[in-house]
């Protein structure tokens, strides 16, 4: 598993654990509703800006979404 996948597996769970839609998450991170499943399948690479925006709306630490 790469760090894309890693990444995205672990927000997934992440969005899961708060119960949160995709659309719900994007819209509080400011992001675009498309992006979110795409991130989720490992399919994008990920700035530090948008990792933040996701820690914040998932009320989260960083380090969470690197975690094996």
């Amino acid at each position: 598993m790469d760090i894309k996948q890693k990444f995205g597996k672990n927000l997934k769970r992440l969005r899961l654990e708060k119960n949160l839609s995709q659309e719900s998450l994007a819209l509080t991170a400011d992001l675009d509703r498309t992006y979110i499943p795409s991130i989720e399948k490992g399919l994008r690479n990920v700035s530090i800006t948008v990792i933040e925006k996701l820690a914040i709306a998932l009320n989260t630490d960083i380090s969470e979404f690197f975690k094996d």
